[in-house]
């Protein structure tokens, strides 16, 4: 399989935990490379389903190595929960590996979190409120605490005795909140780090090692590519980096061991809290979209949070092709637009204030905001494609929606999904030795 980055191409939530497990079947290794408890990935087995946060879906295959990278930050607390509810179920951790360098998610992280959000009012951005971005801003002022430090009671009982007056003076003074007590976080958490101890290890190297074994690595993102903290739409965006080139850092690899990116979006658009959003339907539209078929409901997994929703931007599609230089697409949940009548695509951005057209993304905040998307209508096909499994099933006009897509992003879509389950996958290419794509997008705009 070589090696292989699965990133988001939109704004989060585009359906990868099933592209990775789909991927995972071939892989010796995955890794995830960023973020934390704020994710939420989703796999259906056998009908049975499965709710990702921080351990990475390909622990679902026997034999399978599983790692949380260095570039994630990890609340021990939600890792030990995840695990057991997964060992309940049979789930065999004996192939699970911690980053010893990933940073730890504290008590008071997510306190911070909590009440910067909710000081905020009408400005708020949208976080989850699980402590990311304070982790994230301890590890690059550079007083963080990481998962090697739970295992060392004399480096973690110093860096708390220093830490902890300091957040409770943020804590008292700015939020009103109660202090916390550095004695019980450090047994809490050291005993936490002794009860995950045996994941702890150098992942940076066993990584290298198994790249040099000619392994199969697939590495696997959280959150999507305008989420991004450097190339998204910021502020409104999560503090890591989702895109590829996060990769390299978040797993501690040179980018040129990694062979192909292939990019995940749904065959529509949704979005998890504040920010831009072009396309975004409301009523008739926006009801239908997030509520087709029970099992597609749009709720986000990790805060249960309503999605907003809308038509496939295009113009965000090559962003993300351009950004991640993308190889392929994998577009997912095509079926839940198997009732429409009519099916639209944003091809390009009409400012109201100027009237300019834009057919790429605006690199101004203020700008985005304001753009108006300028569609492409095209008749839906008002037939199940549940049952479809080669790109020839498929309805003509389902089929023409797809080409269109890959046209305007200039490269091929690889895999369709027209459903939750595994064998609900239409592969049309390989999407690990498929050729090296030269970018061949043809404007309808311009």
């Amino acid at each position: 399989m070589a090696n292989v980055i699965v990133v988001g191409a939109q704004f989060g939530d585009e359906g990868k935990a099933k592209v990775t497990d789909l991927l995972a079947k071939n892989a010796d290794v995955v890794v995830r490379y960023q973020g934390g408890a704020n994710a939420g990935h989703t796999v259906v087995v056998d009908g049975d389903t499965y709710k990702f946060h921080l351990i990475p879906s390909g622990v679902l295959y026997s034999g399978t190595m599983c790692i949380l990278g260095p570039g994630m930050v990890i609340d021990p607390k939600a890792f030990i929960s995840e695990l057991g509810a997964l060992q309940k179920r049979g789930t065999d951790d004996s192939m699970l590996k911690v980053s010893a360098t990933a940073h730890v998610t504290m008590p008071y992280h997510m306190l911070i979190d909590a009440a910067e959000e909710d000081s905020r009012g009408d400005r708020k951005i949208g976080t989850t409120k699980r402590g990311i971005g304070p982790t994230y801003a301890d590890k690059c002022t550079r007083v963080g605490i990481r998962m090697e430090d739970l295992l060392d009671g004399e480096v973690l009982k110093a860096k708390l005795d220093y830490l902890v007056p300091r957040k409770n003076v943020i804590l008292e003074r700015l939020y009103n909140l109660e202090p916390l007590d550095p004695k019980a976080i450090f047994e809490e958490y050291f005993e936490l780090g002794n009860k995950m101890s045996k994941y702890i290890c150098d992942t940076s190297q066993i990584i290298f090692q198994l790249i040099q074994q000619r392994k199969n690595i697939l590495f696997e993102g959280a959150q999507g590519t305008l989420l991004d903290v450097d190339h998204g739409s910021y502020p409104y965006v999560t503090s890591s980096s989702p895109t590829a080139g996060g990769a390299c850092i978040g797993a501690g690899v040179g980018p040129t061991y990694v062979d192909r990116v292939i990019g995940v979006s749904k065959a529509y658009m949704t979005r998890v809290g504040e920010g831009p959003f072009p396309t975004e339907q409301f009523g008739e539209v926006s009801d239908n979209l997030r509520q087709i078929g029970k099992a597609w409901a749009e709720v986000g997994v990790t805060t249960g949070r309503l999605r907003r929703v809308g038509w496939f931007d295009a113009v965000l599609g090559r962003y993300s092709v351009r950004i991640n230089g993308l190889d392929c697409l994998a577009v997912t949940k095509l079926d839940v637009l198997d009732e429409f009548d009519e099916i639209k695509v944003c091809i390009a951005y009409r400012d109201p204030k100027t009237n300019e057209i834009h057919n790429e993304l605006p690199s101004i905040a203020g700008s985005f905001q304001r753009m108006e998307p300028v569609y492409t209508t095209f008749a839906g096909w008002n037939r199940s494609t549940n049952e479809c499994r080669s790109y020839n099933d498929l309805p003509v006009a389902a089929q023409r929606y797809l080409n269109f897509i890959q046209e305007q992003l200039g490269v091929p879509v690889a895999i369709v999904s027209v459903g939750q389950q595994r064998d609900q996958t239409i592969v049309i290419e390989d999407p690990i030795h498929g050729p090296k794509r030269v970018l061949t997008r043809t404007n309808s705009f311009s």
